[in-house]
């Protein structure tokens, strides 16, 4: 393990790089929170990404740091991540959000982050310095976040259509057009509670690897914990217009009363994975949960030709981070 003698100005600038990995997670997620509010026309943009960066940042006073310690503590054997593990896996997970966001894909920066950090370890100790328990329950919700998502998503669907099946149409309109203010603040909650965790973990994981703080503290210093927080929050408010578009588009067209279903079947398995401490991607989740929506309307009405692509997205995720982070670890070797 590298102690305290590490020099401070690499960690300062592997902190930093983390934070800007937290900006980019806002700004690629930000369509996670945002896209059926803003698709459904209940929020106008500029008023939707500060909407859902309030509740980014709201979530630090809601959610115990159980992601953060899976992150930190639960997916590297202690003593292997060192400053290089570091800079391979930030580098690895923002090269593969750039790559998405610039073509509009939906992909998960929690899961880059993961591919990002098992990369680089792969990269200087071998596969047997991972943690199995960890990297499964985050592999395994790969699938079942967004499958949860799907399932929560249609229930409520039709439990609403059966329970308002005799309501004038446009009066569901206008009462969903403001409960979807409820959800998609509910969405943003769960969005920063799970996603800003991941980057105080790998905060947390430098921090311990150098010697700054003691692999025995029960939480990371409260400064990791605001700022993480906050730079999520930021990144929400500069939004990812392109994903929004994809999100609340091109999969399904979503009126308020989908869209509150959606958001509120995302909520809920977030809150859950959140609880349990599980890094789940808030992209897979709410994508379930859209498709699930439309699906209740007819199988048509969802356009599996993109939900396909954005799926194949999910499956390239941690391999394609995985690799570009084992290439950054062995060029840190030689830059410090």
């Amino acid at each position: 393990m590298e102690t305290a003698q590490a020099a401070l100005w690499v960690v300062v600038m592997l902190v930093a790089l983390a934070l800007l990995f937290d900006f980019m997670n806002g700004f690629h997620d930000a369509a996670n929170s945002i896209a059926t509010v803003v698709s459904t026309g209940v929020l106008k943009p500029a008023h939707a990404v500060i909407f859902a960066a309030f509740f980014n940042f709201v979530a630090i006073f809601i959610f115990h740091l159980s992601v953060a310690a899976t992150v930190g503590k639960g997916i590297v054997q202690p003593g292997i991540v060192d400053t290089h593990v570091v800079f391979g896996a930030l580098v690895g997970a923002i090269t593969w959000n750039v790559i998405t966001w610039y073509y509009g894909i939906p992909s998960s920066s929690s899961h880059a982050l993961i591919g990002g950090i098992v990369g680089a370890v792969i990269a200087k100790a071998g596969a047997g310095a991972l943690i199995s328990a960890g990297i499964l329950k985050t592999v395994a919700f790969i699938f079942v976040s967004p499958l949860l998502g799907f399932l929560l998503g249609s229930l409520m669907m039709v439990a609403v259509a059966w329970i308002f099946r005799r309501t004038r149409p446009n009066k569901i309109d206008k009462w969903f057009r403001r409960l979807q203010l409820l959800s998609a603040g509910a969405y943003s909650l769960g969005h920063g509670g799970n996603d800003a965790q991941k980057t105080i973990g790998i905060i947390w994981l430098l921090l311990i690897a150098t010697g700054y703080t003691s692999a025995s503290d029960a939480a990371p210093p409260t400064w990791t914990i605001i700022s993480c927080y906050m730079a999520i929050g930021l990144g929400t408010m500069f939004g990812g217009w392109r994903i929004v578009k994809t999100m609340g588009q091109k999969i399904t067209k979503l009126k308020p009363v989908g869209g509150f279903c959606a958001e509120t079947g995302g909520a809920l398995t977030l809150f859950l994975a959140t609880g349990l401490g599980i890094p789940v991607s808030t992209t897979h989740t709410i994508t379930g949960a859209i498709v699930g929506v439309g699906s209740t309307q007819r199988a048509s009405a969802v356009r599996w030709g993109v939900a396909g692509n954005i799926v194949w997205a999910w499956i390239l995720t941690i391999p394609a981070s995985a690799f570009v982070a084992a290439v950054a670890y062995w060029i840190s070797l030689q830059l410090f």
